[in-house]
Parts: C-alpha cells; structure tokens; sequence
C-alpha cells in the first residue's frame, strides 16, 4: 500500500475536522463533498496498488478490477469495497436538488476507508496462489495452455484457494467458429 492513500485520507480528515482556531471558508457541506472526493481517490489508489500485484493490466481497466475483486480477496471486502466507493460516488457528484452530505457520513466512510485500506494493504501475494497463464491463440488455433502453480502464501484472507483460470462459463464448451456461410 502506498503512503499516497493514507496520506489523502489524512487530508480529507483535516476537511471533516479542522483543528480548533482555524478559520474555515467552506460550508460543511462542501468540505465534506471534498473529503468525499479525496477518500474515494484513495480507495481507487488502494485497488491500483493491490491489481499490480496480481495483474498489472488490471489497472488499465475500470469496472472490471472492481468486479474480479471478490475473486482475489473475500466476498465481504470485496462488496464493502464496492459499497464505499459507490456511496462516496453518489457524495461526490453535485445535485441542486439535493442536500450535501453531511460531515458526519463522510466521516464514517473515512473509518471504513481505513479499514478497507488495512485490508487490502495485506497485498495480493498473499492471496494469488497461482500465475494468470497469457492470453490463448486466435480462435480457431489450438495451443496447451497451462497455469504455473507459484508458491502459496500463509498471509492474506483467501491463502490456499486457487485463482480462477479464464476460461468458458461451467457446463458450456468452447466451439471454433464455422468457416463460410451455413
């Protein structure tokens, strides 16, 4: 995990709680909109730092890397993590017809951030036990393709359960397209 998360979440508790006999030119609301913003940033960080530790190409794609966390982690992180991002989200985006979020919501989405943080900062080599194989040859072609095992890790929430390896869903065979027409 890298500083570059705590430290934003530091930032955006200094915008919830600012220390005594400073003067404060936003409104709460705003300043909870900002803390939001940072805390938000900080949990995408956190993911980019743990996908770079189990496929790095998993940083250049968006929904996906949230979508294959469950995967790699436990299902209870895997859906906090998704039900902080999207909540802090909905806090970030400006609506006239709406209420800023208060300080205090904010603030308990700073604790679960943290929390969060913590527990993806055990890092994915402890819980990838096993090497994504590259991608397999053009449809059409046959190749062995084959997962090398890598050693497995005592550390981490899923240690000694393998990666699923990409492949057609359960029950349903890869067919090679059909040359020409019918």
């Amino acid at each position: 995990m890298t500083d570059n998360a705590r430290e934003l979440v530091s930032a955006a508790q200094a915008l919830l709680r600012p220390p005594a006999g400073t003067t404060v030119s936003p409104t709460p609301g705003a300043r909870a909109r900002a803390a939001a913003m940072l805390l938000r940033l900080a949990l995408e960080q956190s993911l980019d730092d743990f996908w770079r530790g189990v496929a790095p190409g998993m940083t250049r794609t968006e929904k996906h890397r949230i979508l294959c966390l469950e995967a790699y982690t436990d299902r209870g992180t895997a859906r906090r993590w998704y039900l902080t991002w999207s909540a802090l989200s909905a806090a970030c985006h400006h609506r006239a017809h709406e209420l800023p979020p208060s300080p205090t919501e904010i603030h308990g989405r700073l604790l679960e951030v943290n929390t969060l943080l913590d527990a993806l900062g055990g890092g994915p080599a402890a819980t990838a036990t096993t090497v994504m194989p590259p991608p397999g040859p053009p449809a059409g072609r046959t190749a062995a393709a084959s997962a090398t095992p890598a050693a497995p890790s005592a550390r981490g929430p899923r240690a000694g359960h393998a990666v699923p390896v990409p492949g057609p869903p359960p029950g349903r065979r890869v067919v090679p397209p059909v040359a020409g027409g019918s």
